[in-house]
Order: C-alpha cells, then sequence, then structure tokens
C-alpha cells in the first residue's frame, strides 16, 4: 500500500487500508518516539512487523483497535527517517509493505570540555584495544537480546536518582583536549556509596567493570528497551536477577573514564542510543496481558554485593 503524508505526525494510504500516527510530529534525533497503526474500518489488517533505524519494532493491541509500537531517532538522523510497516490479513494470506518518512528535529547542545586520568585519551595498544573492543560486543550482545525479550517494564520509568544533572545527552566532548564524539548518557550527581535505582521492571542482563564505563549494570526491559548504570562502587545485583523498578541495584562510585563520582544513566532502544530522560515521558500504555521472565531467567531477587575498585 502507498502512503502519502497527510498532516504531521500521521500518513493515510490511498486506498485507506491503515492510518499511522507518530508522537510527536517530529521527533528529535536521540529520542524515543510512539508510532500508532489504525486499520481501517472493515479491514482485518495488523502490523506483522516493522523497522526503524535497522531495529525492529514491538506492535502491541492499544484502543479502539489500534496497535503501537515505540522506534527510536539515532543520534545524527538527517531531515528523516524511514518507519517501513508490513501489515498482515492472515485469513487472507494477504501482506501488504508501507514506508513513510518520519521527519526529525535537531538537537542544540553545547561543547563540554573535561580533564581525566591522561590514560583514557592516549591510544590504546593491542591488548587493550582487544578488551574494548570485547567489552563492545558484549553490549551489542545485550543490545541485541533485548529484542526476543517479552516487555518487562510497566508504567512511566523513573530517574535512578533524584540528583541534579551534571552533563546532558548527546553533548559534544573534548576529553584533555581531544575531541571524542558525544556524551551517550545523562550524568548524574552522587558521592560515592549513594544508592543508584531500576529505572523500570527487567532482568540484569550485563555486570562488569569495563575499562572506560567502569563498574557497570544493564537491564533488559523487554521489546527493545535497555538501559545502563556506570562507574559504580557497588553491585548489587546479578545476571538473571528481574529487578523492580526503584529496586537498588548498585552505589554511585567513580570507576573507569570519570572526573569524580556520579552515575552515568544511559538508554538503548537496540543498537540506537537515546535520551534516558525521554523515557521518563513515555505514555506507557497497558502492558500486555502476561507480563514474564524469559525461560532461562528466573527472577533470583538480590544478588550477591560486588565491590569496584577504581
Amino acid at each position: 500500500v502507498a502512503l502519502l503524508a497527510a498532516a504531521p505526525g500521521a500518513a493515510r494510504g490511498q486506498e485507506s487500508l491503515a492510518d499511522i500516527r507518530w508522537l510527536p510530529a517530529a521527533p528529535v534525533e536521540g529520542s524515543v518516539f510512539s508510532v500508532l497503526v489504525t486499520p481501517a474500518k472493515g479491514q482485518e489488517l495488523v502490523p506483522s512487523r516493522g523497522t526503524l533505524s535497522r531495529e525492529p519494532l514491538h506492535f502491541e493491541p492499544a484502543p479502539r483497535g489500534a496497535f503501537r509500537a515505540f522506534g527510536a531517532v539515532p543520534i545524527g538522523a538527517r531531515d528523516s527517517v524511514p518507519l517501513q510497516i508490513h501489515l498482515e490479513d492472515s485469513s487472507a494470506g494477504i501482506v501488504e509493505g508501507a514506508i513513510v518518512w518520519i521527519p526529525v528535529a535537531r538537537r542544540n547542545v553545547p561543547v563540554e570540555r573535561i580533564r581525566t586520568d591522561p590514560q583514557f585519551t592516549r591510544t590504546p595498544d593491542s591488548a587493550l584495544a582487544a578488551r574494548i573492543a570485547a567489552e563492545r560486543e558484549r553490549i551489542r550482545a545485550v543490545q541485541d537480546h533485548t529484542h526476543q525479550t517479552p516487555r518487562l517494564w510497566r508504567g512511566r520509568f523513573v530517574r535512578p536518582r533524584g540528583s541534579r544533572i551534571t552533563s546532558v545527552f548527546g553533548i559534544r566532548r573534548v576529553v584533555n583536549g581531544v575531541p571524542s564524539g558525544r556524551h551517550f548518557g545523562t550524568d548524574l550527581d552522587g558521592n560515592t556509596g549513594d544508592p543508584v535505582r531500576a529505572a523500570n521492571r527487567g532482568v540484569i542482563a550485563l555486570v562488569g567493570h569495563f575499562y572506560y564505563g567502569g563498574c557497570l549494570v544493564y537491564v533488559d526491559h523487554g521489546a527493545g528497551l535497555v538501559t545502563g548504570y556506570l562507574h559504580l562502587s557497588e553491585i548489587l545485583v546479578a545476571v538473571g536477577d528481574t529487578v523492580p523498578a526503584g529496586q537498588v541495584i548498585g552505589r554511585v562510585g567513580a570507576t573507569g573514564r570519570v572526573t569524580g563520582p556520579h552515575l552515568h544513566w544511559l538508554a538503548n532502544y537496540g543498537g540506537v542510543s537515546v535520551d534516558p530522560l525521554g523515557l521518563t515521558e513515555l505514555e506507557p500504555g497497558s502492558p500486555p496481558d502476561i507480563v514474564s521472565t524469559p525461560p532461562g531467567q528466573a527472577s533470583k531477587g538480590r544478588g550477591p554485593a560486588s565491590v569496584c575498585r577504581p
């Protein structure tokens, strides 16, 4: 079905097979937004699959016969990004493809200059480069696997700390006088030992002591969403634990590449980095009827504490 833009934030099929809307009308680069697909009256089509920024979408039933999913716009996206949706009528064996171009708004951020241990701006030797590459692969595996995890999160996401923001998402950084790209997280102030809480329900997918991130925890919330908590001084959970929103999962620290104690909080939709503060603004809608822990990842409660060294 060929789709034409009908209005900002909406598109409609020429044959009125389905109405596709998104909110906000022009998502900001590096943000999560919602997509709503409503089949036309009398049509039995449902969105069987979809992709945005090369990441799959996860549609759930919404009010009034509609279906909703969340997608993400990557940092650096141009004026628009393509949303691809397949509409299927299982009874008739019909599949229709649709492509909608979503307009993108720019994220205006300043340049931040910081100083840290000189080791973090030197060219790594072969052994360190191999370690960094292996750590990135472990993170990428978590980001990929979340698309296989059913939605576990419920209600609104919450900030892991109520403290002030010391550095915003997407800012351009110069470290020790060397440009180091974007800051893919939000930094929250804290003293060593202060509690860090899970932003929503999910499964602990990764814990470790990484070169740049220090002691860290990644939570898989399912249906594409992952949050990470970096530079911790102590980890209070283990891989496989199911945690509710607000559970203390670690403590603020100064491990990895830091200028002092703080929490670096990050979020991803699959492999797309997004502003974690944007998750707190998502309208969650009704969760699936059955929200369960994935097979092989039974809830274990609180994991053993692990003290991290700088």
